[in-house]
């Protein structure tokens, strides 16, 4: 990983080229590098900054693309410290191999957990944490691509450090040619200067010298007054070829002699396959071959709409493993028995739930359930795949390159070094192609190996994505609170369901002395896996929209009871008062129509979304506008970062809207869009983004605008009608105003306990 004490020069012989990256390696990692990923001059010491000697600078980035923008506020970070010149910036993705494993993602997460910054390790001790950060991310074969980790861990950890390292020898190397104190030298758009004799060297002429000098322990990096690159919004270097249509997705992908496989999955998750009869497609046109795999049957053919349609006719045969009379109601009934029944603590402060319990206290409670939901990205899950005399080569998207790779391996059983990965693109992800969640891989390596010789593209139908997902889990929630006779809470107590184990992200910043959190962990068949933001997607609508059921109970305005119970924490306060006044809270609208608001913390930022609603008197519900305010310490990419939260407020208002994966003789119900719906053009609301700069350490982008806008929605429906919207989504549920329209208090409807 590129970090303080590990960061060298490597020079690249006559070419005189310069590259950033790990110090001691052996000799036959840098050969097999420069293999792997150099070019002509060049050689390579690690994956982070290279330098030729036309200046050209090219950061390589070990995250897959995404759409996210990090490809461009990752290379800004590093050229910072450099002091490059933006135009002479390239970014190319890092090789999926363990010499290029994301230690910095590794650090960031450790040190996040025990509440550590960098800047608190010994300096002495920096270089040997640093490898182990590596060696820690080359075993988990680690490139991942997820929990808003880019700018706050690669970029923070890592491309700041190697440009610093970078700026300093190349300051070393000219002020030796000039015979002066390195002090006397400054840098300036990839140029070392020396005022006093206006001399200067380009950044290319002193690569070769540069990579001679040891590299420096501890670079010192630039403190934020002094940054003219890092929070600005340059032009994003993968929106052209987006735009232009020339960047290839996993879907795009052409090899000489390609097939195409279409697939049949088990409609029952763990079903395997019985029978199969291919005798009706197997001598029609273009048709290659039928697989049997143990849970699918796959068929080959030199079209894909003829091996899509192929399979189509076949009737296969599965077992359901006894899941086969599951549905949503079974397992709901399953979760309500759970949450009433033996629940294990999480976490407890002051007397916990039990503090309700104490004379002179009201008590208030409400249930919220989530469902299940799909990732349902615009490019549906695909990847190419050859084997061939014993070795095995993919091109898929994957937010984990290198662990993708690994993954492949371990399916075809064979060593990773007759493995290759070409990591591609992907068409929206949110999760669905992270580790763990990577059938599609399985499917398309275990196919291309009953056909070898042959490459072979295995696409999965809209339907068969939809339903073959790594689901949102399905989530019931019980909270409770005690309050005082000012309607204020003194015991908040949050009981929930879970799929795996017990999540921080549950646990609330507002000031109630006592507190409880208590699970019950529910086994079921459905697969479930990472969601945008996900605990975070379902705690947050149960946490705010029971914070503003009891702001209704105090008959206190929404944003004035969350500031009195957020005083201690200032950052949450600036966010809630800024998201407020810009979306002119506490002035009067018409009737029917209502504003709500919520707001919520998950990797290292705080978002508050206002959402402001109208409800006919049909009960047509309009969102004509959400005004946002994100706190995530410091906007690297400004503009990045406001689409990162307009695309989070998209897919929330989809979830909250019409998301339901719904379970049928323990089957996926819903096949497409028809069924699984998506705001359109014509019903997004009006966005608009704020970015409140703190100085708190760099926050997270890409999740953060999920978890409050369910709950933004659901307390303004609630504003205009009277209404509570306990369950979602709101699709099929009626929004028929209340007989008795309630009066409005500054914005918000109350009405008397």
């Amino acid at each position: 990983m590129p970090s303080r004490r590990v960061i060298i020069l490597g020079g690249l012989g006559a070419a005189g080229s310069l590259v950033v990256g790990y110090a001691v390696w052996p000799s036959d990692r840098l050969a097999r590098a420069d293999k792997l990923a150099a070019k002509p001059g060049e050689r390579f010491v690690n994956n982070w900054i290279k330098i030729a000697t036309d200046g050209r600078i090219t950061i390589v980035v070990p995250h897959c693309d995404m759409g996210t923008g990090i490809y461009t506020a990752l290379p800004q970070m590093a050229a910072e410290e450099l002091d490059a010149d933006w135009s002479t910036v390239h970014v190319e993705a890092a090789p999926s191999d363990p010499l290029f494993a994301n230690g910095p993602v590794a650090e960031q997460f450790v040190l996040s957990q025990r509440h550590m910054t960098r800047e608190r390790i010994p300096a002495f001790l920096r270089g040997t944490i640093d490898n182990s950060f590596r060696a820690v991310a080359a075993f988990m074969d680690l490139q991942t691509t997820g929990g808003s980790s880019a700018v706050r861990g690669t970029g923070v950890y890592g491309m700041r450090l190697a440009g610093a390292a970078a700026r300093e020898m190349l300051i070393k190397a000219a002020a030796v040619r000039w015979n002066v104190p390195s002090d006397e030298c400054s840098t300036r758009s990839n140029r070392v200067l020396h005022a006093s004799s206006a001399r200067s060297f380009g950044y290319g002429e002193l690569a070769a010298e540069a990579a001679m000098y040891s590299p420096p322990s501890n670079p010192k990096v630039k403190s934020r007054r002094d940054y003219t690159l890092v929070g600005t919004s340059v032009p994003r270097i993968d929106i052209p070829n987006k735009v232009n249509g020339t960047t290839h997705y996993g879907i795009d992908v052409v090899v000489p002699g390609m097939a195409y496989a279409a697939i049949k999955i088990s409609p029952v998750f763990g079903g395997t396959l019985v029978s199969v009869d291919d005798s009706a497609v197997r001598h029609k046109r273009g048709i290659i071959k039928t697989v049997r795999l143990d849970d699918a049957v796959v068929v080959i053919a030199d079209r894909f709409w003829r091996a899509r349609d192929a399979a189509d006719l076949l009737k296969p045969i599965f077992d359901d493993k006894g899941n086969g009379r599951v549905t949503t109601a079974s397992m709901s009934e399953q979760r309500k028995i759970a949450l009433y029944g033996d629940l294990k603590s999480d976490c407890k402060t002051g007397f916990g739930a039990d503090a309700a319990q104490q004379p002179g206290r009201r008590s208030f409670e409400a249930i919220y359930q989530v469902p299940y939901l799909a990732h349902a990205p615009m490019e549906p899950v695909n990847a190419t795949a050859l084997y061939k005399n014993g070795t095995l080569e993919v091109w898929a998207g994957a937010q984990d390159g290198l662990g993708a790779r690994a993954y492949c391996a371990k399916t075809a059983n064979l060593p990773m070094e007759k493995v290759t990965f070409h990591l591609q693109p992907i068409g929206g992800a949110f999760g669905r192609s992270l580790p763990g969640q990577w059938n599609y891989l399985a499917h398309a390596v275990k196919t291309a190996m009953a056909l070898p010789e042959i490459p072979i593209k295995l696409i999965y139908t809209r339907e068969q994505d939809l339903q073959h997902d790594y689901y949102r889990p399905n989530v019931l929630s019980r909270m409770r609170a005690a309050l005082d006779s000012k309607g204020v809470p003194f015991a908040w107590s949050h009981d929930y369901t879970t799929d795996n184990n017990a999540s921080t992200l549950a646990y609330i910043p507002y000031d109630i002395p006592n507190q409880e959190y208590r699970t019950a962990q529910i086994k079921t068949h459905i697969p479930t896996g990472a969601w945008r933001s996900v605990e975070a997607s379902w705690h947050g609508f149960f946490v705010e929209s029971f914070i503003d059921e009891l702001a209704h109970q105090a008959q206190a305005d929404p944003v004035a009871y969350r500031l009195a119970l957020l005083a201690k924490h200032p950052r949450h306060c600036e966010v809630v008062k800024t998201a407020a006044r810009l979306a002119n809270w506490g002035t009067p609208l018409p009737p029917r129509l209502g504003r709500g608001i919520a707001v919520f913390e998950c990797f290292d930022s705080i978002v508050a979304h206002v959402a402001e609603v109208e409800v006919s008197s049909q009960g047509t519900l309009a969102v004509h506008r959400v005004v946002s305010a994100i706190d995530c310490g410091m906007a690297v990419h400004p503009d990045g970062v406001r689409a990162q939260i307009e695309g989070g407020v998209v897919f929330g208002l989809s979830a909250a809207l019409f998301g339901a994966i719904t379970i049928e003789q323990g089957a996926i119900a819903q096949s497409n869009f028809p069924e699984y719906d998506m705001v359109r053009l014509a019903q997004c609301p009006e966005i608009e983004v704020h970015i409140v700069e703190s100085g708190a350490v760099p926050g997270g982008a890409g999740e953060p605008g999920v978890p409050p806008l369910a709950a933004a929605l659901t307390n303004a429906v609630f504003a205009a009608t009277g209404m509570r919207i306990r369950q979602l989504p709101l699709a099929g549920q009626s929004l028929l105003p209340a007989p008795e329209p309630l009066p409005l208090r500054r914005g918000v409807a109350v009405s008397e306990p």
